[in-house]
Formats: structure tokens, sequence, C-alpha cells
């Protein structure tokens, strides 16, 4: 098995969280988006990011507004609604509930390798 593919598979997984974790700072443009994605090593490209990007906007977390650009056409920038506040929120919970889970897994499986070992 490829550990790449398994670690984008997991990345993938959690790049909406990701996303809104990152816009619930302040209003941002596609590429600062992916700026502070590969800030983290959350590599991504536009290619994944736009579509990610309409889809929670059409499920109402995410707004756009249009700002002039001294280099070029204006830009969108994006930013959190009250919607996508609460729905952070629970992927917050979701996301401390899935640590805590992983975090017994492993425990278990330490406690296991030393009894075998």
């Amino acid at each position: 098995m490829n550990i790449d593919n398994s670690k984008a598979q997991m990345r993938k997984g959690i790049l909406e969280y990701c996303i809104l974790l990152i816009l619930s700072k302040k209003p941002l443009y596609a590429s600062d988006i992916i700026g502070e994605l590969k800030a983290a090593q959350m590599i991504v490209v536009e290619g994944t990011l736009y579509p990610l990007l309409t889809r929670l906007k059409n499920d109402g977390y995410l707004s756009y507004r249009w700002e002039e650009s001294l280099q070029g056409p204006p830009r969108k920038y994006y930013e959190l609604t009250p919607e996508g506040e609460k729905f952070l929120a629970e992927l917050e919970i979701s996301w401390s509930e899935l640590v805590e889970a992983i975090e017994s897994l492993r425990k278990k499986d330490k406690g296991k390798r030393k009894k075998e070992g």
C-alpha cells in the first residue's frame, strides 16, 4: 500500500474542516487559502479548492464579496456565514471526538504490543 495515497486521502477527508478553520479568522481570497493550507502542509491545488468553496457556498456556510485589486481583475473574498460558524462548531466537536477515539485505539495498541514484545 502506498503511504502517500493514504496520507492524501486523510487530508482530503479533513480539507473542508481546514478551510472553515482558516476562514473563521478572516475573509480570504482563494490563493490566500491555498497559501495557508500549504503552510500547514495540507497541500491542495486550485482544482480541488474551487469546487469545495462552491459547495460550501451553496450549502450556506460561506459567502463571498468582490474586492478591487491593484493587480488585475477584482478578487472574490470568501467568509463564513453564521450558518458556517455553527457548522464549524459542530465539526470541531466531531474532530475532538475522532481524535479522542483514535488516541484511545493507539493506547490500546501500544499496550498490546508491549505485552507481545
